[in-house]
């Protein structure tokens, strides 16, 4: 029996203008239709926690998609993708750095300890019912000597990035040890949010018979 057509597949909007998380959609067979990125503001609430953080945040990603895509004929039968990704040492939520100051302070306090990552992924369905996953991830680093941290902060790689620092990228040289997703440290945890496209009934396994 041959395949169903990959038209019949439903559209899938990424509520996130991430290109890692783009790109980890690809990794697992999947190419989001239309990239709907939030202007919601992330700032933490007072007390709140990474967990409730990360929960709390790629919800309020996921329902600003929902009504742009629900307000399109053409993406109205759409699934929604939305994630968030907090870095915590001990109560205290990493800033995504802006500038390199801050970014020099993370890692100095990040510098030879561990710290945990919490990335929360969810999947709005066609009929609007919400899934939701939160993943927990622990990192060590090793000591960053001064000379490693001036050459690491010159290169720019820590803009933007929670904690100041990508695990794919120029930082993935600081880790000693990593329990638990590594692609939820990037920003998707993939098995998660495969099993919630799957669990609803998304057929992600239609293309992957073409990617070799």
């Amino acid at each position: 029996m041959s395949a169903e057509p990959e038209s019949w597949r439903p559209k899938l909007a990424l509520a996130s203008a991430s290109p890692r998380r783009y790109a980890l959609l690809q990794q697992i067979g999947i190419t989001p239709d239309i990239v709907l990125p939030t202007d919601i503001d992330e700032t933490p609430l007072k007390g709140e926690k990474a967990r409730a953080l990360v929960t709390r945040l790629s919800r309020e990603k996921a329902a600003a998609a929902l009504r742009v895509a629900r307000a399109d004929p053409a993406l109205k039968d759409s699934f929604i993708i939305a994630a968030d990704t907090a870095v915590s040492v001990g109560s205290r939520i990493m800033p995504q750095a802006r500038h390199v100051d801050e970014a020099a302070n993370c890692l100095r306090l990040l510098s030879g300890r561990a710290h945990r990552v919490y990335t929360a992924v969810v999947v709005i369905t066609p009929k609007d019912q919400v899934r939701q996953r939160i993943v927990d991830a622990r990192v060590r680093f090793k000591r960053i000597a001064g000379p490693e941290l001036e050459a690491y902060l010159a290169s720019g790689d820590w803009r933007g990035k929670a904690g100041g620092y990508a695990i794919q990228g120029l930082a993935g040289s600081f880790v000693v040890k990593l329990v638990g997703s590594y692609s939820a440290v990037v920003g998707l945890p993939l098995y998660e949010t495969a099993s919630l496209l799957l669990g609803d009934g998304f057929p992600m396994h239609l293309t992957w018979g073409n990617t070799i």
